[in-house]
C-alpha cells in the first residue's frame, strides 16, 4: 500500500536524479559553447545557473531530512537531533 510519505520520498528521489542530470547537461552545454566561442563570456551566466541548481539541491537536502524525520516519527521513533 502506498503512503503519502512514500510518495514524497519517491518524488524527492526523482527530483534528485533530475537535478543531477540538469547539472551534467549544464556542464556539457557550457563546455560545448566554450569550445565553439572561445570568448569566456559564458562564465558568469553559467556560474549563476549553477548557483541556482545548487540552491535547489540544498533545499532538496532539507526536505529529505524533514521527510526522514516524519518517517521515523510515524514509526514511533524520535529523529536524531542535529
Amino acid at each position: 500500500m502506498k503512503t503519502a510519505l512514500g510518495d514524497a520520498r519517491r518524488a524527492l528521489a526523482r527530483l534528485r536524479r533530475s537535478l543531477e542530470k540538469a547539472r551534467r547537461e549544464l556542464d556539457a552545454l557550457r563546455a560545448a559553447l566554450e569550445a565553439a566561442t572561445d570568448d569566456g563570456l559564458l562564465d558568469d551566466d553559467y556560474d549563476e545557473a549553477t548557483k541556482h541548481v545548487v540552491a535547489v539541491e540544498d533545499w532538496l537536502r532539507s526536505e529529505e531530512a524533514r521527510i526522514r524525520a516524519k518517517v521515523l516519527e510515524s514509526g514511533g521513533l524520535r529523529p536524531p537531533v542535529a
